[in-house]
């Protein structure tokens, strides 16, 4: 089976933003069928031979695990997302060019549509291995990914394997920021205790910390901005400099935030134009920032290998809660 790789193109702030913002919808709409480059104003580049995303051979690995990680793209062409309100953990990872890109999990519900879909990354591997078989609903990879994507523990869910039901695009919408999925139709199963796995823990504030009412975390062509809405007990989130918002107008938010510092480092997988993919490595241990009901409190994060959930505690080394609610977790540079 065949089945191909795009990458999507925006950048952060001012007047880079609108520029680029400008030109990818504009590339777009005059060439739907075409790949946009993720790369800042430069113009729309045909796919390299030899760089398309081909696997071969059966799909991917049935699993019976408890959750359902879905890879979302977030340029500004392709907000807002959908389904982000439903899921419990989101992370946000750099990929080429210091953008971002989505990945929700969902373990207690799923929604009813999910999307834009785009490619996976080396770092979801990794990632998702805390979780005990999960399903991975993406749409392409780089090419020499396939075979790790294969071989990962994970139940691989593309267009290509699934039915001609769980996948569709939305033609009002510019491609290819407009491919959805409905997970029920992939046939993915969730259970609450499938976040067990994570290291999560959720209860009381822990003593101390300070009062926080704005946090923000740069990437070098992304910005996340993180609002205390005291009377909902929950914190808005911005992207760059916009209120993220569900396709209904609802603000996005978060119960907490956890801005992890790792280390973030150029992978051996290169796009079509030659940008390294950004691997951030989420096993070992290092410094975070964890933000709920207010206040923010500096903490310690250690997971000792890729099965294990990751573990957060206090400066002076207690196990720190979360808050009851769904989590973002921002991978930042250490």
């Amino acid at each position: 089976m065949t089945w191909r790789t795009r990458v999507a193109h925006t950048t952060a702030r001012g007047a880079r933003v609108r520029r680029a913002a400008v030109l990818v919808t504009a590339l777009a709409a005059l060439a739907p069928a075409c790949t946009l480059a993720e790369q800042a104003d430069k113009p729309e580049k045909p796919e390299k031979p030899g760089k398309e995303a081909v696997r071969q051979g059966p799909p991917g690995k049935p699993a019976d695990g408890r959750v359902l990680a879905v890879k979302i793209d977030n340029v500004q062409p392709a907000r807002p997302g959908t389904g982000l309100e439903a899921a419990d953990a989101v992370y946000v990872e750099q990929v080429e060019s210091g953008l971002s890109r989505l990945m929700a999990v969902y373990a207690r519900k799923l929604p009813p549509v999910v999307g834009p879909v785009r490619s996976a990354r080396e770092t979801d591997l990794e990632l998702l291995r805390q979780f005990d078989g999960p399903a991975l609903a993406f749409s392409g990879a780089q090419s020499k990914l396939l075979p790790l994507i294969d071989a990962a523990p994970l139940r691989a869910l593309p267009p290509e394997d699934s039915t001609e039901k769980a996948y569709h695009r939305d033609e009002s919408r510019p491609s290819p920021h407009n491919l959805y999925v409905r997970p029920k139709a992939l046939g993915a199963r969730v259970d609450e205790a499938g976040l067990k796995s994570t290291g999560f823990r959720f209860g009381a504030a822990p003593a101390g910390g300070t009062p926080a009412t704005r946090h923000t975390v740069d990437f070098p062509s992304a910005n996340f901005a993180f609002t205390w809405v005291e009377y909902e007990g929950r914190w808005h989130i911005a992207m760059d400099g916009t209120p993220a918002r569900t396709p209904s107008g609802k603000a996005l938010s978060a119960a907490t935030v956890v801005e992890q510092r790792v280390d973030i480092r150029d992978s051996r997988f290169r796009d079509g134009w030659g940008n390294s993919s950004p691997f951030s490595r989420t096993v070992g241990s290092g410094t975070a920032r964890v933000l709920r009901d207010g206040r923010a409190y500096e903490a310690r994060w250690r997971r000792a290998s890729p099965q294990d959930g990751t573990e957060f505690t206090t400066a002076d080394g207690r196990p720190l809660a979360f808050a009851p609610g769904p989590v973002w977790v921002v991978f930042t540079k250490a």
